[in-house]
């Protein structure tokens, strides 16, 4: 079994960045330029944006965070982010979510330019995705296709496993692992909470994608020999021993799935720093796409 390093690909990527932008600012060029708005103070949604700004910093992004109070209006959010639209030094906007139930995220993703749509989330984006043109991809399956990658995972022929069907993590997964390419080319099975017999189909993978933020929800049983695993799920445990009070768990029974895994995503440190470099990655492509187009 070999670990899938999310920590240690997400720095080779930022690493390569860093000298990509220090090029750009050596000619004279703006550099990459990343805003990000977070509304109210949910603590997960802190710790997300604090570690893509940090990220920024790394790579030599320009970066600026908007605050706004949980009681802020839709019209005030939709305006704000009308205003970065039109502002030829931002290249990337994110909303982070989720968002206070009286702001529509939906309307909130639709409002962001597809140009700056680093999160790969806008309509359009998501149509290119699916036509196989060049467009932003959703930084967590980014990232996930990004790790398959620096490990040289091969996925030809293979047959994938993606167990939750989200806008955000299962459909574009299973569009991306089956389309041509690196990394591609795969035999695609999506999964959800109405699927029969889905152990029996799970233990059929070559690799397992899940996402469906249940903890611990795939067990050893439900893997063959020689699997490849990847665990995108995240959440907070109650654990009263940490001095935190919790603790974070995946998707995946990671100890007993780990012994018949032949590669195996750990949580924290697998793609969670994936996510974030691809982020950057479609920041410095947006950037790169106004200075050569």
């Amino acid at each position: 079994m070999q670990i899938l390093n999310g920590k240690e690909a997400a720095q080779a990527i930022k690493d390569a960045l860093k000298i990509e932008v220090a090029q750009l600012a050596s000619n004279g060029k703006e550099v990459p330029h990343l805003v990000a708005i977070l509304v109210g103070n949910n603590g997960a949604s802190e710790t997300y944006v604090a570690a893509k700004v940090k990220a920024c910093e790394e790579v030599g992004f320009k970066s600026t965070l908007i605050r706004f109070e949980e009681s802020v209006s839709a019209f005030k959010l939709l305006e704000t982010i009308r205003e970065l639209n039109g502002d030829p030094d931002v290249d990337g906007i994110l909303v982070q979510l989720p968002l206070p139930a009286h702001i529509s995220s939906e309307e909130v993703i639709n409002t962001i330019d597809p140009a700056k749509d680093v999160d790969g989330f806008h309509p359009n984006t998501v149509g290119k995705l699916v036509l196989g043109q060049p467009t932003f991809i959703p930084a967590t399956p980014y990232g996930i296709m990004l790790l398959l990658q620096h490990y040289k995972i091969d996925t030809r022929g293979k047959h994938a496993v993606v167990i939750g069907r989200s806008n955000i993590v299962g459909r574009p997964m299973s569009i991306l692992l089956s389309a041509a390419g690196a990394q591609g080319n795969a035999t695609v099975t999506i999964t959800h909470s109405h699927t029969v017999n889905l152990a029996e189909i799970c233990r059929s993978a070559d690799i397992i994608v899940a996402a469906l933020g249940r903890p611990g929800f795939v067990t050893a049983d439900m893997v063959k020999e020689g699997a490849v695993v990847i665990d995108v799920g995240i959440t907070r445990v109650d654990d009263p021993l940490r001095k935190s009070g919790y603790r974070l768990s995946g998707d995946v029974d990671f100890g007993a799935v780990a012994e018949k895994a032949s590669f195996i995503t750990p949580v924290p440190g697998g793609v969670g720093p994936m996510t974030i470099a691809a982020l950057m990655k479609n920041t410095y492509h947006a950037c790169a796409r106004k200075h050569f187009e």
